[in-house]
């Protein structure tokens, strides 16, 4: 069974809202449908903490620099990078 819900929105909103559904050749509801989707399951529960890892731990090891040794050596490599573009 479906629910309705009544939302004010500021004049602003509402045509972010009416713009972004006539782009994708969406309803306005489905637009904001899709917004609290994607707001509930990023995790912005009310009364609940997320740790900052929680947030970020998809993109550890996502990228590599190239550089074995980055993280131990790291105040060499700046250092070598500044005399380089000085």
């Amino acid at each position: 069974m479906q629910s309705q819900l009544t939302v004010r929105l500021s004049g602003d909103l509402d045509r972010e809202v009416s713009n972004c559904a006539k782009r994708l050749r969406l309803k306005r509801s489905d637009i904001v449908r899709m917004a609290l989707k994607s707001f509930l399951e990023g995790g912005y529960r009310i009364g609940e903490e997320i740790a900052p890892y929680e947030r970020v731990k998809n993109l550890l090891g996502s990228v590599s620099s190239g550089i074995p040794d980055l993280g131990q050596n790291h105040r060499k490599h700046i250092i070598k990078k500044i005399k380089r573009h000085a």
